[in-house]
């Protein structure tokens, strides 16, 4: 599966869209960006693609609107993501964003892998 690359300006936009709130975070993932709220992952950048986790009515209400669609790899899309139609200007995006990291900040944060021990 290939990869797209991401340009220092779809990745600039991405950031821009992602407000600053407590256990909020942009981090590289896949030679992409995810946002994440208390390790759990609410939008992310595919392509040119914006992706929101939201709960069944904001994925039912987003899936609505002309331009959306599955966000991840053609053939194998992200359960609970959808992309965000490209026509949305700046802050309807930002608003879409602040609605998944509020659904997702509901979760249990996610609890990292313990480091192993160095053998002696």
């Amino acid at each position: 599966m290939q990869m797209p690359q991401h340009s220092d300006e779809a990745k600039a936009h991405f950031r821009s869209l992602v407000k600053d709130a407590p256990g909020v975070e942009v981090k590289p993932m896949f030679g992409s960006l995810g946002a994440f709220v208390n390790g759990n992952m609410f939008a992310g950048l595919f392509g040119p693609n914006v992706g929101v986790k939201l709960d069944a009515a904001g994925l039912e209400e987003l899936g609505a609107l002309p331009g959306s669609g599955p966000f991840g790899p053609q053939g194998r899309p992200m359960g609970g993501y959808l992309s965000l139609p490209p026509e949305l200007d700046d802050t309807e995006q930002s608003a879409w964003l602040d609605r998944a990291r509020d659904h997702v900040a509901t979760l249990p944060p996610k609890v990292g892998k313990p480091k192993p021990k160095p053998r002696p």
